[in-house]
């Protein structure tokens, strides 16, 4: 098998991309930590060691100095983690892998993509809501990955129409289990989870199209324009009209 696709990001920072093999030798100083996602696990994970592991088959792998960590990010992590993958961070791990542009594009795309990569780990490290993919307390490893899948499924079919029901059963949970699970795991309830996710993608349209605002209040799983600005007034402090007025005067 040919080895992975190597990156150099920075003198302080590698990454290697791809199904190849890796000899785990490579290292910016000899205190690098590495952070690994392997979008081949059911569901995706990433982990963070204090070293290189020898022949890992994650599909990428940054490898970072742990003074560069402590200087950008004020810490490294903790201690040593194996997590369930945000499909945020899974899906910066698919640009970088399945990029489609040619060289040197690509070579560039891939090198922001993986410094972009880093912070949101560190940002999920430091944050809340990340979930270990051993479980945790009263939590199996068997529930935690079926709430790791249900996060998942939020995080990517928002604009669909989700029911509680229809992602208990998609996970193979009970309603109970999933309410009570996703609670306790990220902070907020699952209609909540929802609600953030359709009013971040709405915020985005706004922002970055000329489409009417019905429009967007649609796409993002409203069925009428009247509930739509309310709850986008609720959670941004201005209607999305004004939203938009706002920033084009700017």
């Amino acid at each position: 098998m040919a080895p992975k696709q190597r990156i150099d990001v920075s003198p302080e920072m590698l990454a290697f991309v791809g199904a190849g093999t890796f000899d785990g030798i490579d290292r910016p100083d000899d205190d690098a930590v590495m952070f690994r996602y392997d979008l081949g696990d059911d569901p995706p994970t990433f982990a963070y060691t204090p070293a290189p592991c020898p022949a890992d088959a994650a599909t990428v792998i940054l490898i970072v100095s742990a003074a560069a960590c402590r200087r950008l990010f004020g810490a490294s992590p903790a201690a040593p983690g194996c997590w369930y993958l945000p499909a945020d961070l899974a899906l910066l791990a698919i640009a970088i892998r399945d990029c489609p542009l040619p060289e040197p594009a690509r070579a560039t795309l891939r090198l922001a993509k993986c410094i972009e990569l880093l912070c949101a780990t560190f940002a999920g490290i430091h944050g809340a809501g990340l979930l270990p993919a051993a479980g945790t307390g009263a939590l199996s490893e068997r529930d935690a990955a079926r709430l790791a899948a249900a996060r998942r499924l939020v995080d990517e079919h928002w604009q669909e129409k989700l029911t509680l029901d229809g992602i208990a059963r998609a996970c193979g949970l009970n309603r109970a289990k999933l309410t009570r699970g996703f609670r306790q795991t990220f902070g907020s309830t699952v209609a909540d989870a929802i609600t953030d996710r359709r009013l971040q993608g709405a915020h985005r349209l706004l922002l970055a199209t000329d489409l009417p605002v019905s429009s967007i209040g649609y796409r993002c799983g409203y069925s009428n324009n009247a509930s739509f600005t309310r709850a986008f007034s609720r959670r941004f402090g201005m209607a999305p009209t004004r939203l938009r007025a706002t920033e084009a005067a700017a």
